[in-house]
């Protein structure tokens, strides 16, 4: 059975406290990108049900340069305005670019635990582009991405991941929330067009009467059925690629 392990590793900014999931002899790895309330049980059981499948699976505190903060309950902290504005601030300033620098760390880490192979990265909500920037920002090492209900994947930032499409050489899977206005169909739309034309192979898939953060157990918009649909494209796209 994958057990957790508490890990610190070092970055060009700092030091990152990380959980570490999975066999101890893993050869292919999955970094877990949070979503906007940090690492928590509920991300952990995830990361165990990956790391059940054979992968060492590690999941970052990303916000650690932020120094302590929360806890959050998922369910309530963008509806208080203590945390939703806390909240803001740590998503704000976490930028793209710092995880994408970090992931070459987190790789490091992987691969000092005997993960020297093939790396899959998979993100919710917030991580959702950070996981799809990663595979741009590390094309040699990331053969798989995955995002579910990641917010503005092709938006106007110079940031978006779909303007550096042309750097992923990781096969993508993108799971949408059924309505969600951090990725709404226009963004959908162009994002798909942008891995189109860089010839990515890629799949979006849009989970029809699901709402943003129906992955995850803690949510409040959680669903069971949805979830496994979930788990089911996950294991697959890692499994085809990861092996």
């Amino acid at each position: 059975m994958p057990t957790k392990r508490e890990i610190e590793i070092r970055t060009a900014d700092g030091v990152c406290k990380a959980g570490l999931f999975g066999p101890a002899k893993a050869k292919a790895g999955v970094i877990l990108y949070m979503d906007a309330f940090g690492p928590r049980p509920a991300l952990d059981e995830m990361a165990e049900r990956l790391g059940s499948h054979g992968y060492a699976v590690l999941v970052p505190d990303l916000f650690y340069r932020a120094g302590a903060y929360g806890p959050f309950d998922a369910k309530t902290a963008f509806v208080e305005e203590k945390t939703r504005t806390e909240l803001r601030a740590l998503i704000g300033g976490t930028t793209q670019e710092m995880t994408a620098r970090d992931t070459a760390s987190f790789i490091d880490a992987l691969a000092k635990a005997g993960a020297t192979g093939p790396i899959g990265t998979v993100g919710y909500c917030m991580g959702g582009s950070r996981a799809l920037n990663a595979a741009a920002a590390h094309p040699g090492r990331i053969v798989a991405a995955a995002s579910f209900h990641g917010g503005n994947l092709a938006s106007d930032a110079t940031d978006s991941p779909h303007r550096s499409a042309a750097k992923i050489k990781a096969r993508v899977y993108v799971g949408s929330a059924g309505v969600d206005g951090s990725f709404p169909p226009e963004q959908s739309a162009i994002l798909a067009e942008s891995l189109r034309t860089a010839g990515v192979d890629h799949i979006l898939e849009n989970y029809v009467g699901m709402g943003h953060g129906w992955c995850v157990s803690d949510h409040g918009v959680y669903d069971a059925a949805g979830a496994e649909r979930h788990w089911k494209r996950l294991t697959a796209l890692f499994e085809e690629t990861l092996a």
